[in-house]
């Protein structure tokens, strides 16, 4: 880039530097986040498509997750890298409505272009698109349900909506009531009476074999180890569980010794000692009451002999979260040697049982009583299908903890967001100026999902956004498109279809957030690249995407990849 000064050019940036501005660096950026949300809006609802993603090593990943979609495929267009980071945001914050999200920042900036095109300032549409997302918050929780913890009903339709559009639909009723036992077993109230659900407490364990419906939850946890000497009981019932941070072995000394022996006898008292060193520690843990030892390092041979012929079943090199996570689910505390064993310092446990799964010895711990750490072992035929299932599962058990903290539902259908707009709709009538078509424009982006949830379902969307509408208007808050019978039913809530408030309210954040930022972009300036691996992006950033019709968007992807 340069500019001219008497004639002569003067360099400001490095040779090879391409520079878009204006109109054409908005146009350029809203169709990459355009192509973006196009490429997830058919996975849509309970009647959407699976995507199928193979990367360069030929490894495939089928999912209809919206997170999922955006982050396996390999985005190089800086727009479209911001559409990615708004489905993250929402999988992260909130678990689920990633590709709602998506979608709605697509029909945002798809709209807003035109505005564009009427020469409406950027700064107008924005400021706009604020106090309508603000608004439509406000709409959202003026229309929701309370629901919570001791809330079932809601609950599990949640759960079950959640997962009505995933690979294991059929089994959404059983997996639904394992993921609400699981978020109560680890919810926990703190001091202002709130509940808060750390899913990081619940460990998922995948295995193919079997079936989804084989799916169990084990108040527990299973350890990936097998028990340290054949010898050892391979189930203990009424488990005392010690759990211990240190090596049950001699510690070596930290400087360098050396032992002068005179005599035979020398070395086997030396061994005797040993011996006697080791005894002691197996004669300790046996005295406290344990019948099981979970070790983090190492155990000594020999300690594994009286450990064995005192019938206590050992584990070792367990990890250390594995073992907080123990402490938590059987009550026990993590000690740091056996001079402080005490029967009250040992966790309890129902079963502790070694089970061969598909080849593989696992010990599985259970039958904890009141655990605060649970797992979910979750079986499939294939490694594709219990991949899949680990993220219906993940997202059903976001929904349940968002419904338990937020404590407010809404019905689902499409109906929040057409209520919503209709609402907002009147609100931009008491704004003056520009900014009143900028919160229309919203209004009319949010009828996006009712109208993918139709077409994705194959049904008639202009059709069933008209009789939406007349359903609002009579009053019917949440009516929604039913999309098991293809027609319109008034009240989602009656037919089981609810969504946690908080699910909407972070799509609209998050879209609005994103779309707000693309659109203050006037000048776009890419640095030359340096000579890095193959398909990687084109000279100047920003090529036609290879399958994607010309579209400005993301070099290096393969073609076909959508």
């Amino acid at each position: 880039m340069c500019a001219q000064l008497g004639g002569q050019p003067i360099f400001i940036m490095k040779e090879g530097t391409e520079r878009t501005r204006g109109k054409d660096a908005m146009r350029n950026n809203i169709a990459a986040a355009k192509v973006i949300a196009e490429a997830v809006r058919t996975s849509l609802g309970p009647r959407g498509m699976d995507k199928m993603l193979v990367d360069q090593f030929g490894d495939v990943v089928i999912t209809n997750d919206g997170a999922t979609i955006l982050k396996e495929i390999d985005v190089q267009h800086p727009a479209a890298k911001m559409m990615v980071e708004v489905a993250k945001t929402q999988d992260s914050e909130v678990g689920d409505g990633t590709t709602s999200s998506v979608i709605l920042a697509g029909e945002l900036l798809k709209r807003a272009e035109k505005l564009l095109e009427q020469k409406i300032h950027p700064t107008v549409i924005t400021e706009g698109f604020r106090k309508a997302s603000q608004k439509a918050i406000e709409i959202l929780d003026s229309i929701s349900v309370k629901s919570g913890i001791d809330d079932q009903n809601g609950l599990k339709n949640a759960a079950m909506t959640c997962m009505s559009s995933k690979i294991v639909s059929e089994s959404r009723d059983m997996l639904a009531d394992l993921c609400i036992s699981a978020i109560k077993a680890v919810a926990e109230q703190n001091e202002d009476g709130n509940w808060i659900a750390d899913i990081d407490k619940i460990q998922i364990q995948k295995k193919t074999g079997e079936m989804i419906d084989d799916t169990k939850l084990i108040k527990g946890i299973i350890l990936d180890k097998e028990v340290v000497s054949p010898g050892m009981p391979k189930s203990v019932t009424n488990a005392k569980v010690l759990l211990l941070q240190s090596a049950l072995e001699i510690e070596k000394t930290e400087f360098d010794s050396k032992l002068q022996i005179t005599s035979p006898d020398q070395i086997q008292a030396f061994l005797d000692e040993e011996e006697k060193m080791l005894r002691n520690m197996a004669d300790k843990i046996k005295a406290a009451g344990a019948n099981v030892v979970v070790c983090q390092k190492g155990i000594d041979d020999m300690v594994q002999h009286f450990l064995t012929k005192a019938g206590i079943m050992a584990v070792r090199r367990v990890k250390k979260s594995d073992l907080e996570k123990l402490s938590q689910a059987t009550g026990g505390q993590i000690l740091n040697g056996l001079d402080d064993i005490t029967p009250e310092n040992l966790g309890n446990a129902g079963l502790v049982e070694e089970r061969k799964i598909m080849g593989d010895s696992w010990l599985f711990i259970e039958e904890c009583t009141n655990p605060k750490s649970v797992v979910i072992l979750i079986r499939g035929g294939t490694e594709l299908v219990v991949d899949e299932v680990d993220r219906a599962i993940h997202d059903a058990l976001c929904v349940t903890r968002d419904v338990i903290e937020d404590q407010k539902i809404v019905g689902g259908g499409g109906a929040p967001e057409l209520e919503t707009a209709i609402q907002l709709r009147k609100y931009a009538s008491t704004l003056g100026g520009r900014e009143q078509l900028a919160v229309e424009i919203f209004a009319d982006s949010l009828d996006i999902i009712p109208k993918t949830l139709s077409e994705n379902a194959g049904l008639d969307q202009i059709d069933i956004l008209m009789k939406l509408r007349a359903a609002h208007q009579k009053g019917y808050t949440f009516a929604g498109v039913d999309l098991e019978t293809g027609d319109v039913q008034n009240d989602m809530m009656s037919i089981g279809v609810v969504e946690p408030t908080v699910v909407k309210v972070q799509a609209i954040k998050s879209a609005t957030e994103a779309t707000s930022m693309i659109l203050r972009i006037d000048d776009v300036i890419a640095g030359v690249k340096s000579a890095g691996p193959p398909g990687g992006m084109p000279p100047g950033g920003m090529g036609g995407m290879p399958g994607m019709g010309g579209m400005p968007g993301m070099g290096g992807m393969p073609p076909g990849m959508m």
